[in-house]
């Protein structure tokens, strides 16, 4: 049963951000304390004995029973109530609940892990988290919920138990398949200056995965219907963009998806084409290790797609190659049977570099154009890492890094994704359930760790 408040009242809310210190959270303060707790593994908090100042009660009872967890979103009129007090959000996470739970762990239980990612937000770095289960929420307003989710400090999309491949799987969820889809569209297109970063975990890594295919899609056949009218001035840019577009076309519809020699989806139509099962179900600790393609690719653009992808990670290196390389062994909870298929993965980055490259010159003109939303699509996505276990690999795409090249200023922002869970610990449970971890066992989890460095690095791109 869903976590509810006590009565029909609405449950009062805290006034100012922080709990450890109250009213006194703040943008610098989490990002101190972020830093803090990733200087070394054995250090104390600077807030004295601040994970044993999270309530116990409280957190045993669940969402939307009392504070820090007192803040949930489940109708238009909950929305409003956080639209009128902005200081409420702005310094805080908002969580995206897709389903009702993750999955079940060997106890049965159903893990309902948004409740950690708020737990170790709150505990480690004081800063609040703001839940929307839009499995049960009533449909939201687009325009307040993006007015929300993007001017928050960050963005989780959460993991659940439905299967991006099979929409009927979310029977029952007052969200769909459909609509989350286009709710991640939005989430990507919204990634501007001084936005929320989002971290996508698990179904959140899939969901965004068939989203890049979906938005990739769009904006090519938007931009071969109508680029002709708006840059009918300048042909030499017309024509460039116009076959730039239809190359992509002609590789979509044909690339292959393989796994172990075997053809699994051919062409991005195919609704295994962003995700599909994976060889092997994940549960449990795994180890990361840096991403690298094994050898050949029966589909003949592939080794193009390859060698832009090589580019992008020349070009993007970033926080979790760092941690692979300087944390040694890293190893992260899994707790998935589909996986995001690196084909698609590799497709999307070489896609979305080609028209960053082909908008760039024309951007002004598409600036001022019905078509505008386009210079707001990523300009690269990287495969991070992969998992491997008993010496295979089990999941090549474990992780992606969302780059956003910034046409003017050439700045890079960037959000996230990863199949793991970093919010999880090795007994998959939550902390409801298990109780709220010291410190100090927070201090040396690889998963929370490297949860925090996303959140560390990303609030401040």
């Amino acid at each position: 049963m869903p976590d509810q408040p006590m009565s029909d009242q609405p449950l009062p809310w805290r006034t100012q951000p922080g709990l450890l210190r109250p009213g006194q959270s703040s943008n610098e303060s989490i990002h101190t304390l972020l830093g803090d707790f990733l200087r070394d593994r054995h250090g104390r908090h600077l807030v004295q004995g601040s994970a044993a100042l999270l309530p116990e009660r409280a957190i045993n009872a669940g969402w939307g029973q009392s504070p820090p967890l007192e803040k949930v979103i489940r109708s238009n009129a909950d929305l409003e109530r956080l639209l009128e007090q902005p200081w409420l959000y702005r310094q805080a996470i908002c969580i995206l609940e897709p389903a009702n739970h993750v999955g079940e762990n060997s106890r049965g239980e159903g893990v309902r892990a948004s409740l950690n990612v708020a737990c170790l937000a709150q505990g480690i770095a004081d800063c609040d988290s703001i839940l929307f289960p839009l499995w049960e929420a009533e449909p939201l307003d687009p325009e307040r919920l993006l007015a929300v989710l993007s001017g928050s400090l960050a963005v989780v999309v959460e993991g659940g138990h439905p299967s991006v491949k099979d929409p009927d799987s979310f029977h029952g969820c007052r969200m769909g398949h459909d609509a989350l889809l286009q709710l991640c569209e939005q989430l990507l297109l919204s990634r501007a200056n001084r936005s929320a970063p989002g971290v996508f975990i698990c179904l959140g890594h899939q969901l965004v995965a068939q989203a890049h295919v979906r938005l990739i899609q769009r904006a090519t056949a938007c931009l071969l219907e109508q680029a002709s009218l708006i840059l009918e001035s300048t042909p030499h840019l017309l024509d460039g963009l116009l076959q730039a577009c239809e190359t992509i076309v002609k590789v979509g519809e044909n690339l292959e998806v393989v796994k172990n020699g075997q053809l699994v989806a051919r062409g991005w139509h195919h609704p295994h084409f962003a995700v599909a099962l994976n060889e092997t179900a994940e549960v449990g600790h795994c180890e990361l290790l840096h991403y690298d393609h094994p050898g050949p690719h029966p589909s003949p653009h592939f080794s193009e797609l390859l060698v832009t992808h090589n580019l992008t990670s020349e070009i993007h290196n970033g926080i979790i190659e760092h941690s692979i390389t300087y944390e040694k062994d890293l190893n992260i909870v899994m707790f998935h049977s589909d996986e995001v298929n690196e084909e698609a993965v590799l497709f999307a980055n070489w896609a979305y570099r080609t028209l960053h490259n082909r908008i760039a010159p024309a951007r002004k003109p598409l600036a001022v154009s019905p078509l505008s939303w386009l210079l707001s699509l990523p300009s690269a996505v990287e495969i991070l890492c992969s998992t491997i276990s008993q010496g295979a690999i089990c999941t090549e795409v474990a992780a992606t890094c969302i780059n956003y090249t910034d046409f003017e200023t050439q700045r890079v922002r960037r959000s996230f994704s990863c199949q793991f869970h970093p919010e999880l610990l090795s007994d998959l449970r939550t902390f409801d359930c298990s109780g709220m971890p010291s410190y100090s066992t927070l201090k040396r989890d690889d998963g929370v760790r490297l949860l925090m460095r996303i959140l560390h690095e990303a609030v401040h791109d």
